[in-house]
């Protein structure tokens, strides 16, 4: 998954976005909008919700932090869309900010699009690491946690490296809470949004730790996120080879097998079984193969 963040009071972004690829389009409302253009993003992100050209891709509005003094007047404008489908919330510290969101909500909100408003955290202090369970339980409509690695840093004093090493723990701690509750996990924005080897090797890494997506700043990343983020084909082809050994086998009620020399059991046709699902969901055809 790619979510790409669009200022939300800047005008030829926000029409550029309508076409293009990513699979979230978030317009900001929070960090790319100075104070004094806070009423006017509004207005145009709400027409850019309503635009009848409003792609294929979902459509999310980042609001300001609870507690910003904007975030009413951010979901008093916003939630009259019958369009919106996601509402990311910055900065989260504890249950009660998602809690909030989630109440204007039932309160405000067309009645039509209640139910179906996902709420996305993004997790940015050292404090919200420490809360992150009650924040992955908060509420039902939370669908992924998003690791945002500036504000990390910022909080805790770290030196940002191209090696990532100093935001190891928080991003591993993220995905582990993301995938204990059943929530997508999405990564850190690449800043460096020129260098496309320093984004492909922060796709890879974000993969292998388990994130199921990343943030974009920038179109020329979405390409190489979306592709890097699907399984490649060599996963590919050994998990469709898994899970048509673990079938044959499960015939003659055995429940582990050798298979290229390596020993294949439940928890490794678990993971083969998600391998097929995201190729699976990002179109990518499994191949038939044989054992």
């Amino acid at each position: 998954m790619c979510n790409n963040v669009v200022p939300g009071s800047d005008e030829k972004k926000i029409y550029k976005s309508i076409s293009l690829g990513a699979d979230c389009i978030v317009y900001d409302l929070e960090d790319s909008v100075l104070s004094n253009q806070k009423g006017v993003a509004r207005n145009m992100v709400i027409d850019a919700l309503e635009a009848s050209e409003h792609g294929k891709a979902e459509k999310a509005v980042r609001i300001n932090s609870v507690g910003s003094g904007y975030e009413l007047d951010d979901l008093n404008v916003i939630l009259h869309s019958k369009r919106l489908q996601a509402i990311v919330i910055p900065k989260v510290q504890s249950a009660k900010d998602i809690q909030f969101v989630s109440r204007m909500i039932d309160s405000v909100a067309v009645s039509s699009q209640q139910q179906r408003i996902k709420l996305i955290a993004s997790v940015e202090s050292a404090l919200g690491m420490m809360n992150i369970r009650e924040i992955a339980t908060a509420d039902p409509r939370l669908d992924a946690l998003i690791f945002a690695a500036e504000d990390y840093c910022a909080d805790l004093g770290l030196t940002r490296t191209k090696t990532r090493n100093e935001m190891l723990f928080a991003r591993q701690l993220l995905v582990n809470a993301a995938v204990a509750y059943g929530l997508q996990a999405i990564d850190l924005v690449c800043v460096d949004y020129k260098d496309k080897e320093a984004l492909l090797a922060e796709c890879i890494e974000g993969r292998s730790f388990g994130f199921e997506g990343k943030q974009a700043v920038h179109p020329d990343q979405i390409e190489i996120i979306q592709k890097t983020f699907l399984p490649d084909a060599a996963d590919i082809e050994r998990a469709a080879r898994i899970l048509n050994g673990a079938k044959t086998y499960a015939q003659k009620r055995v429940g582990s097998f050798s298979l290229d020399g390596s020993v294949i059991d439940r928890p490794v046709i678990k993971w083969a079984e998600k391998i097929v699902a995201r190729a699976s969901a990002g179109g990518i055809a499994i191949p038939q193969v044989d054992n």
